[in-house]
């Protein structure tokens, strides 16, 4: 029976959105893996701390670590842990996150080299970030895609698509929430009754200001904070259009639920999203920032109920292809 130490942020019980860390680890553990996790502790140098402490008492104890691996200040977490684990003689793992990635990569190829070109893998759950690191010289990459458990995700045939729009990610600047009420603002002149709801914590940008933006343009936005998986799956039964105005992304799991929820996707076309998705055949796709466009986007399918339910079937035999009872077959290769 294979012993794993998987190192992440588990900050949902503080308020953020449930990570990659909380979602694998006890599906690992349902395939027979023991699986120790760190950490949990909100203070970031606590934090910190756990993993480190949980790495040094796992050294002869655990046959993998997996290090969720981002681009922000949770890079330099795997920068220490997966040299920890190189000076313990430990096979790690990073799962590579994070739009910027790339960026990080170009701009301190000696740090990032020391990850992930030691790494026993590096699981890569994006096409686009997989064909990045196609132009180095690591050997040791493996596209994993995130999974959901598909069977959780009720598909929904919509007759009619109405401008009932849903937006799910956390409320930071990375995800540019602002444009979607910049969306709502160019719609409402053709749909009075527009309505938008807005689904995350707080990340840098707060609720009270996205509404005064709202209330200044003289919109009434709902925003609901943090939600449970299920809370939310349930709301989106309210709503026809999922919306997804992120200036960096690889490959969202929100976007493949909303997929799988029968929900025809607009999505800016950045980073790893048109690796993931289609324009026209499994979502429409617009620029970075460009309100006008995914509003004309957003029209063209409340008009155009056919090409909607087209996307919407589409996206949810896409989404399938992410469903766990498959995905967990790469990660048992690895970790056999």
């Amino acid at each position: 029976m294979k012993k794993l130490l998987y190192i992440g942020n588990k900050l949902s019980s503080h308020g953020s959105n449930i990570s990659t860390i909380e979602t694998l680890s006890p599906l690992l553990e349902n395939e027979g893996f023991i699986v120790i996790t760190s950490s949990s502790q909100k203070n970031k140098l606590i934090r910190f701390l756990c993993m480190l402490k949980a790495t040094l008492l796992s050294a002869y104890k655990v046959d993998y670590v997996i290090i969720d691996t981002y681009s922000t200040l949770n890079f330099w977490y795997a920068l220490v842990i997966s040299q920890l684990c190189r000076l313990l003689n430990l096979k790690y793992i990073p799962i590579l996150h994070g739009g910027k990635l790339p960026e990080k990569i170009d701009n301190y190829p000696f740090l990032t080299s020391l990850i992930f070109k030691n790494a026993y893998y590096n699981s890569v759950p994006s096409k686009f970030l997989f064909s990045k690191l196609e132009t180095k010289s690591w050997k040791n990459c493996i596209y994993i895609p995130n999974q959901i458990e598909i069977e959780k995700y009720s598909f929904i045939e919509r007759k009619s698509f109405m401008p009932k729009l849903l937006w799910v990610r956390s409320l930071g600047s990375i995800y540019n929430p602002t444009m979607a009420i910049d969306v709502v603002e160019k719609l409402k002149i053709y749909f009075p009754d527009i309505q938008l709801c807005m689904v995350g914590p707080e990340n840098g940008i707060t609720i009270e200001n996205l509404k005064k933006y709202a209330q200044n343009k003289s919109l009434e936005i709902v925003f609901t904070g943090k939600l449970s998986k299920t809370d939310w799956i349930k709301l989106s039964e309210s709503y026809d259009i999922f919306i997804n105005t992120t200036h960096f992304d690889n490959t969202p799991v929100s976007l493949i639920e909303a997929l799988a929820l029968g929900l025809p996707v607009v999505s800016t076309n950045v980073g790893g999203i048109p690796y993931l998705v289609r324009d026209k055949e499994t979502a429409l796709l617009v620029n970075d920032s460009d309100s006008q466009a995914m509003a004309d986007a957003i029209n063209e399918l409340i008009k155009s109920p056919e090409l909607a339910k087209e996307l919407a079937a589409n996206g949810r035999k896409l989404a399938e292809q992410f469903d766990w009872q498959i995905v967990k077959n790469h990660w048992k290769e690895i970790l056999k």
